[in-house]
């Protein structure tokens, strides 16, 4: 009696995370089917309020550039590299949101492992912090690292996929090297075998490349091993 009103209990708070769509929580596959199937949990819809506002001052800033009718907020679930299944979210363009809904959803029925699919906010924006956490995510309204550039994730049409494992790195004319996130530096030798590692090989560099997206990991003047740009 304890362990099924125990289970119980578990499945009511699943429920509720899948109800509210709280990103970042793990739920089980009995949850799902009681909220209404695996179907149910990938869509892009426009930005909710909740989440607008939570952006604001953050991974949105005002420009004249893109604005929230340009942006789709994506729900999706991923698994872990310990076969859990998380709830996860991620704002994007509008042009690619369908797009990146099928792919992630093709990923989650394989199985891939991607860590953590959470809105760069939850990290105040700060690209650093949320690579050096393995955070997945989208639109950013930002800068090119080290220049005045917009980047594609200011416009929501590039997407980093498990940030700290595919980290990005330039070698300096000077003999150093540039990497970020910083505490990835043992990432960058790519010849080694670790978890959430993207390569060639990958699906989801298949998926990505497939659709029309660039990886950062071709790329010759630096290496962006997490970058799929449209």
């Amino acid at each position: 009696m304890g362990m099924s009103s125990c289970a119980h209990t578990h499945n009511d708070i699943d429920s509720i995370a899948l109800r509210q769509w709280q990103a970042g929580k793990t739920v089980t596959a009995e949850a799902l089917e009681a909220y209404g199937g695996v179907e149910k949990c990938f869509r892009a819809e426009p930005v909710p309020d909740g989440v607008w506002a939570r952006m604001q001052g953050k991974t949105y800033k005002e420009n004249p550039y893109i604005g929230r009718a340009d942006l789709r907020h994506i729900r999706a679930l991923h698994w872990d590299y310990d076969h859990r299944i998380h709830i996860g979210e991620m704002v994007c363009n509008a042009q690619i949101a369908d797009c990146v809904v099928r792919i992630l959803r093709q990923l989650y029925d394989a199985r891939y492992p991607i860590q953590r699919m959470l809105l760069p906010d939850v990290y105040d924006a700060d690209d650093e912090t949320q690579m050096r956490d393995n955070n997945t995510s989208c639109f950013c309204y930002r800068v090119v690292s080290g220049s005045t550039t917009l980047s594609k994730h200011a416009r929501g049409l590039a997407i980093d996929i498990n940030t700290l494992y595919n980290p990005y790195y330039k070698d300096r004319k000077d003999g150093t090297r540039y990497i970020q996130p910083a505490t990835a530096a043992e990432y960058c030798d790519r010849t080694k075998d670790f978890p959430y590692k993207i390569d060639r090989n990958d699906l989801c560099y298949r998926l990505f490349t497939q659709a029309g997206f660039e990886w950062g990991g071709n790329w010759t003047t630096c290496k962006d091993f997490q970058h799929f740009e449209y």
